[in-house]
């Protein structure tokens, strides 16, 4: 059995959630070792249930029967899985307790390589709230934070947007990739996939279901450096994400509101419990400037290390990419055109010369040379 199938054979085992997984991984060292052990051996790692353990006992057709959604989704256009402890994984989710074993991508990988922010709140914002979360989010993105939400209704949606005229974002969702819930965000998603990247740990075809997406927002807050709360009433599900948040050593962040609004309160909450009260934009970066710098020198020397993307963009196709794009604003789109290069192949190299500062990207699906 390849490498994939493997993997996606054992993240379907029943009763096998992040933490079983990583102790197999430990014990055995690999899915294809897990696969390749009988019964026995298999019991007496103590790691498996009863049902995980009869069903690593079916025949390797039977498995192979639940798999066939992810492997006919995986040949589709911009879709990836990213396993657990692979160069491609992101380092800051590698650190919580329960990282996802592996990672369903629709996109472009690469922008879950950058620093991150979450920004989350009510489904049911007021007109301010909607306002703040998209301006937020398009300042925090032109300053080099890519914004990670959870493709609701509501704040969520509205930090997505604001990410895309300014830059990237990446959306968790709490569902399989084959579908977009909510279903009216359809056009966000594809736009997303096109600035950034859709991702999921749940396997192909997995409807939602509300205990999905805790699940979810622990993923959300493990991709970010911190969290900002832009509206939330006392029992929103934001809450989780910024408790989550604190949980894993990340910042939080919340903006205030009127005493009266009952949207406030959830903030107001966070900010008594320990999160930072902000105002405006430049109070995050402020806050984060250290931690970023500390990213982008990491992402630099990983870049390095690894000579180019995990998709092997050979030099001379980096330095065809690198030689159409000048120091005024030209379309990504024009650099496709200009290099005969996939439009994937050409945003992952853009991705890794704006790591490495040799490039910028700007509003609008534009990008710019920057003086070295």
């Amino acid at each position: 059995m390849d490498k994939v199938s493997a993997w996606l054979t054992l993240h379907h085992a029943p009763s096998v959630g992040p933490v079983t997984f990583r102790k197999a991984l430990d014990y055995f060292g690999s899915p294809e070792s897990v696969l390749e052990s009988g019964r026995a051996l298999l019991s007496k790692s103590g790691i498996f249930k009863r049902e995980a353990l009869d069903f690593l006992a079916q025949t390797e057709s039977k498995r192979a029967q639940l798999i066939e959604k992810d492997l006919r989704w995986l040949e589709g256009d911009d879709a990836h899985i990213l396993f657990l402890g692979s160069e491609d994984y992101p380092q800051l989710l590698m650190e919580i307790s329960d990282p996802p074993s592996l990672l369903f991508v629709r996109g472009n990988p690469d922008a879950l390589l950058l620093p991150q922010l979450a920004v989350v709140g009510s489904r049911n914002p007021d007109v301010v709230g909607k306002e703040i979360a998209r301006d937020f989010a398009r300042k925090l993105a032109r300053a080099g934070l890519t914004i990670t939400s959870g493709m609701a209704l509501g704040i969520d949606a509205e930090a997505h947007r604001g990410a895309l005229d300014g830059g990237k974002t990446v959306a968790v969702t709490g569902t399989g990739l084959d579908r977009v819930y909510p279903a009216r965000n359809r056009d966000l998603a594809h736009e997303i996939v096109q600035q950034g990247a859709i991702v999921s740990e749940f396997a192909i075809g997995t409807e939602p279901r509300p205990e999905n997406f805790p699940r979810r927002n622990r993923i959300i807050s493990g991709l970010s450096i911190g969290t900002l709360v832009v509206q939330a009433a006392r029992k929103s599900g934001s809450l989780i994400t910024a408790r989550m948040s604190m949980e894993q050593g990340r910042e939080v962040f919340a903006i205030p509101g009127s005493i009266h609004n009952p949207l406030a309160r959830g903030s107001h909450l966070l900010i008594r419990q320990g999160a930072k009260l902000v105002e405006t934009t430049e109070d995050i970066i402020e806050e984060l400037g250290g931690m970023l710098n500390l990213l982008r020198e990491q992402l630099v020397e990983h870049s390095s290390s690894e000579g180019g993307s995990t998709r092997e963009e050979s030099d001379p196709e980096v330095e065809q990419v690198l030689n159409a794009i000048s120091y005024e604003t030209v379309l990504v789109d024009q650099v496709v055109e200009f290099c005969g290069l996939t439009t994937e192949v050409v945003s992952s190299i853009i991705m890794r010369l704006e790591i490495k500062g040799e490039v910028a990207t700007a509003p609008g699906g534009r990008v710019m040379r920057l003086q070295k």
